[in-house]
């Protein structure tokens, strides 16, 4: 192979790295990948679409000196220290404008410091996320880049040609500074947390009311014909679908109800705080999953307080209520993250433009949705709007449903269902809408035990009294 032959270059040849590379050459550009496992560069080889240009090497420099200059290495390696000390192992080998692309889960944070850094030895750093798993890697997934804004004019051709195309718009764009494109993601992750949860409440609801398999898959699927289509009811639908092949029996009824996390929800959800901007029903998830790891003490608890009770309506009317209510919760799930992103935005200042982002989000990622091509079209109108639920178009959906909402969480309640985010998700409306909240008692409290002071509704400035003395 001649000097200066390869496009692109990819630091980790498992599923991800490997699909990527794939996807860019078949677009037609020469790519090179490196991971010392030599069965992964021989995968990626023999995996190639033939009359494309890919290549897999087990010895980094040898990889770096076939990179066109500016040379543009992307790792997918865990997140913490394996991206230092990649990037460590780059620097002896690198030239001035080059450019680092770290495309795995890595917290904001450790993006910040990292540009930074970088910045100072003149090399570019970029913190992407990228959603779809391992198929949209290899078809076309969301991408999201953030950090060195003239890093991304190198690459911008490449992830425009390999991401996911909705009404042939390419679901990538360059969505802000620094840390933005980790941060993103994270807030990406969060929604998809919130999602998932409400999927999985509604799936409790309609099994306890006695609805088999075959009727949850046949529910699913209409779902996802109207206006719940999203990626996350469509793979729901197939589940109940699956066979296990172990035994007679439907493979969901079979899987363990302990549920497993990587740690990005959890992220959003203590990022949040920080900022602070309220996402309850990704706290909600967040905590649901834990608590489903409480396997052994929920066995006992349940022997002591009962099992919960099957829900009394009539099925179809059922069913329309918990659509409504997911539909309901899911607008919520959103305008919390991208309540989240607007805040985080202004607070880090890092200019992230939300009309891309859900834009971004329409293709390729996992919370894809119908939804998000009326939120694109909220932020065209107002591109600065601080919560979606401010739309009138918005509002209209959730007035909508808001009715079957109350009346399906109503039930789950009475029947000792849990159903937590459906109920935070309307528990945050109620508060939202709420022109007066009754937090000047807390007002009061606070300056009765603490003397933290307090304001008033009639008179600017800021009060204490001594409580207590009439």
């Amino acid at each position: 192979m001649s000097q200066n032959l390869f496009d692109f270059g990819m630091i980790g040849l498992g599923v991800m790295g490997r699909n990527l590379l794939l996807n860019m050459a078949d677009h037609g550009f020469s790519v090179i990948g490196f991971d010392k496992d030599e069965t992964k560069n021989s995968a990626l080889e023999s995996s190639a679409t033939p009359g494309t240009t890919v290549k897999g090497v087990s010895e980094l420099a040898q990889m770096i000196q076939l990179l066109a200059r500016p040379r543009k290495v992307m790792m997918l390696v865990p997140a913490g220290q394996p991206v230092d000390d990649v990037i460590a192992s780059l620097l002896p080998l690198l030239e001035k404008g080059d450019v680092i692309i770290d495309g795995g889960n890595s917290h904001y944070t450790d993006t910040l410091r990292r540009v930074k850094y970088l910045r100072e030895k003149d090399i570019h750093f970029m913190g992407i996320g990228v959603s779809g798993g391992e198929k949209g890697a290899r078809t076309g997934p969301s991408i999201m880049p953030g950090g060195d804004k003239e890093a991304y004019a190198h690459v911008q051709p490449m992830l425009e040609a390999i991401a996911a195309k909705v009404n042939g718009e390419p679901c990538v764009a360059y969505l802000g500074k620094e840390g933005a494109g980790h941060y993103v993601k994270m807030v990406h992750n969060g929604i998809e947390y919130a999602i998932m949860q409400l999927i999985s409440e509604s799936y409790a609801i309609l099994k306890k009311a006695g609805l088999s398999n075959q009727q949850l898959h046949e529910t699913f699927k209409s779902w996802n014909e109207g206006d719940l289509q999203s990626f996350l009811v469509e793979i729901t639908a197939d589940i109940f679908l699956q066979k296990d092949d172990k035994s007679d029996a439907d493979l969901v009824d079979v899987i363990s109800d302990k549920a497993g996390s990587k740690g990005t929800g959890k992220w959003t959800s203590q990022d949040s705080m920080e900022l602070p901007v309220a996402v309850p029903v990704i706290d909600t998830a967040v905590a649901m999953r834990t608590l489903s790891g409480y396997k052994d003490e929920r066995i006992v608890a349940a022997g002591l307080y009962g099992a919960s009770e099957p829900i009394s309506a009539e099925t179809g009317e059922l069913i329309q209520q918990v659509h409504d209510a997911l539909y309901f919760a899911t607008i919520l799930a959103y305008a919390q993250g991208l309540a989240m992103l607007f805040q985080a935005s202004k607070d880090l200042q890092m200019d992230i433009p939300l009309t891309d982002v859900v834009s971004v989000w329409r293709g390729g990622c996992i919370i894809r949705s119908s939804l998000l091509s009326v939120f694109t079209d909220a932020y065209k109108q107002t591109p600065e709007l601080s919560n979606i639920l401010l739309n009138q178009e918005v509002a209209a959906l959730v007035k909508s449903v808001e009715g079957n909402t109350r009346s399906l969480i109503a039930h789950a309640a009475q029947s000792g269902i849990p159903a937590a985010a459906l109920m935070s998700s309307l528990a945050y409306f109620d508060a939202y809408k709420t022109a007066y909240m009754p937090t000047n008692l807390i007002q009061a409290q606070r300056d009765y035990f603490g003397a933290h002071t307090y304001q008033r509704t009639d008179i600017p400035g800021t009060f204490h009294t001594e409580w207590g003395q009439q």
